[in-house]
This record gives structure tokens, C-alpha cells and sequence, in this order.
């Protein structure tokens, strides 16, 4: 059967072979499709315009600003960050951005413990405007109540905000 095949492939050449889709190759839409749940992570905002990726596996959140916020922001130039193994509570001043316009705190969008902080940031406070929701994070909080996550807003609540 195979062989039989062969020369109809052939025909077609290698490049046919090759651009035959790949099951769960779709890229991810950008934007705020990011609230959907995948491999038991999920996304949220804060109305101050940060970000969390829980994943509810470790119940470590991924703390971070959004999009919006950097370009509000303007070009990044400093950015102070909490202590790793400081204890947070929801709404606590947990360090600072500032940029060649303003400067403007953050503030933890869930109580927990410091497990990480990201100090590449420290290098290179561009790494905000580059790619906010992604290589740019913050830091990572250990939640002591997971329900914390639950209260923030979904993709579709934030966008309204920011449309506003």
C-alpha cells in the first residue's frame, strides 16, 4: 500500500508532504484570548492594569503589567522589585515602575509569598515595553488563598476597562 503511494507523492514533490497541517499547531491568538484555561493556567487583570497567570497546580501566580499600561507608561527606565520570601497581602505596594513619563507603583493583586523575582529586569527595565506579558513579568507569588485569583477580573472585564 505504501509503495503505491510513492509515486503520487512524488508527483506532488516534498514541499506538499511537508506543509500537511500538524494537529495542535495553531498559534495563540494575542491579545486578551489569554483568559482562556490551558494546562491548568489561566489568566486575569487587575483595574491597575497588572496581569496573573495562575497555574493551580503549583498555585504560583505570575504576576506582571499589562500591554496598556507599559504603553502609557512610555520607554521604561527603572523598575524596583519586592523581596524574594517577603509576605504580601492583596493591595500591598510591592514595588515600582518608572518611565521617561511618569512613575506609578505596583500594587500585589493577591496575598502570598514571594517565591521569585524577575532580575533580568534589573539589566534591562526595556525588557517591560518589549514583551510585558511575557518575558517582562514582575515576580511570582505563592497564593495563600487561591479564591484571591477568582476576584480579579476575566480578558472580556478588563478590555472594557481599557476601552473606556
Amino acid at each position: 500500500m505504501i509503495a503505491a503511494l510513492r509515486p503520487s507523492v512524488s508527483l506532488l514533490g516534498r514541499s506538499a508532504v511537508r506543509a500537511a497541517p500538524k494537529p495542535f499547531a495553531a498559534p495563540m491568538r494575542a491579545g486578551f484570548a489569554s483568559s482562556v484555561r490551558a494546562w491548568g493556567v489561566q489568566k486575569r487583570f487587575t483595574e491597575e492594569h497588572e496581569w496573573v497567570s495562575f497555574d493551580d497546580a503549583t498555585n504560583i501566580g505570575t504576576v506582571g503589567i499589562t500591554d496598556y499600561a507599559q504603553k502609557s507608561l512610555g520607554d521604561v527606565v527603572f523598575i524596583e522589585l519586592p523581596e524574594a520570601g517577603a509576605q504580601v497581602k492583596k493591595g500591598d505596594d510591592i514595588g515600582a515602575v518608572e518611565s521617561v513619563k511618569a512613575a506609578s507603583d505596583i500594587y500585589a493583586p493577591v496575598s502570598g509569598q514571594i517565591e521569585a523575582v524577575n532580575s533580568k529586569l534589573n539589566d534591562e527595565p526595556s525588557l517591560l515595553n518589549k514583551q510585558p506579558e511575557g518575558e517582562g513579568w514582575l515576580c511570582q507569588i505563592k497564593l495563600t488563598n487561591p479564591a484571591d485569583f477568582e476576584t480579579l477580573l476575566t480578558a472580556e472585564a478588563y478590555q472594557k476597562i481599557c476601552e473606556n
